[in-house]
């Protein structure tokens, strides 16, 4: 998930599990441990972007990277602290405790996170969008209102304790609303004789409420919104995108096609547009509430490069108006289904 969120997380497991003897000062480790994972988007600066993206919530995501970082950073905060102030032993559950729950919140996202590592399975579950405000305010709240109690204060432990119930309880009812969109599409789908092969659903930007369903058909993919608010009336599916992947079986062997063929788990279309080639990665859904017009957020253009190498650049979506775009969403999440022919 975000930054924000990543370290309120962090700075709330080092207080559970050291508050009562340093104070903020667990707050801040936990904080800085809980951040820690995010450094591989450094990875652009040593590789290729194609290469940065695949490796991007991998090694540093994976339950071997918080065994392997969690005795070091416990030793380094034992350096700084000259006075003691906590065991090796307890200061080890902290920063083991800061670092992994970082990919095990992440994997509730849909880029998800190679935990198991180096095993190439991604997990991930699509119940919540990278920056959901409802999970992170008042999970931040009560963190903040905790910092301002002495250390031995217990309502701080309170107030911490409050701040961890609340955000698990919501991520916990975000699997509730995921179940509810999920039967809501596939019954529509039913109803509208639509054949499938395999059906996602998962959260539109900033909320639970709105979920983007994503379905692959035999020969192409089909788009549709569920609001927990809609009324009874039909789903609105796209027309069928069709999968050409055939387009790139001549060169689907070459690394840079396998690379953005593992990002995309298999969620994909080849598009054609005139001399040009485009992949689309179909896992986070389309910019837009019309499923027949809205542009794929994440995109790629296949060229031929210096001896008939091939070279892929990802490509930014055309957005015109994102300030009509993000209010579309919120009538959208209302239940406001004639944004969807707009």
């Amino acid at each position: 998930m975000d930054s924000l969120t990543q370290i309120v997380l962090g700075a709330a497991v080092g207080e559970a599990v050291l508050g009562k003897k340093i104070g903020n000062r667990a707050m801040l480790w936990g904080a800085i441990a809980g951040t820690i994972p995010d450094l591989d988007v450094f990875l652009k600066f040593f590789t290729d972007d194609i290469t940065a993206t695949e490796m991007h919530r991998g090694f540093s995501h994976s339950i071997v990277f918080s065994l392997l970082m969690t005795p070091i950073l416990a030793w380094i905060a034992l350096k700084i602290h000259k006075k003691r102030t906590g065991t090796y032993k307890e200061w080890m559950l902290l920063f083991f405790l800061a670092l992994v729950t970082h990919p095990m919140l992440d994997m509730h996202t849909t880029w998800g996170t190679q935990f198991f590592w180096p095993f190439e399975v991604r997990i991930t579950y699509n119940n919540i969008f990278v920056v959901d405000p409802l999970y992170t305010i008042p999970f931040l709240i009560c963190l903040i209102i905790a910092m301002f109690y002495k250390r031995t204060d217990s309502r701080r432990q309170f107030y911490n304790n409050m701040g961890l119930i609340m955000s698990t309880s919501y991520m916990a009812l975000t699997f509730l609303f995921k179940s509810f969109s999920y039967h809501a599409v596939d019954e529509s789908l039913d109803q509208q004789g639509i054949n499938f092969v395999e059906l996602e659903t998962k959260p539109t930007p900033f909320n639970a409420i709105l979920w983007d369903a994503s379905i692959e058909t035999e020969n192409g993919y089909r788009f549709g919104h569920y609001s927990l608010l809609d009324d009874d009336s039909p789903i609105l599916f796209s027309e069928e995108y069709p999968k050409n992947h055939q387009l790139i079986d001549s060169i689907r062997d070459e690394k840079v096609i396998q690379q953005i063929l593992r990002i995309a788990n298999g969620w994909y279309t080849i598009e054609k547009e005139g001399d040009r080639i485009f992949f689309n990665d179909l896992r986070f859904g389309q910019f837009g509430m019309n499923p027949n017009t809205a542009p794929i957020m994440w995109r790629y253009e296949i060229m031929e490069g210096p001896n008939k190498s091939v070279l892929v650049k990802r490509v930014q979506p055309d957005i015109k108006n994102p300030g009509k775009l993000f209010g579309q969403l919120w009538r959208r999440i209302g239940g406001d289904k004639s944004v969807e022919s707009e």
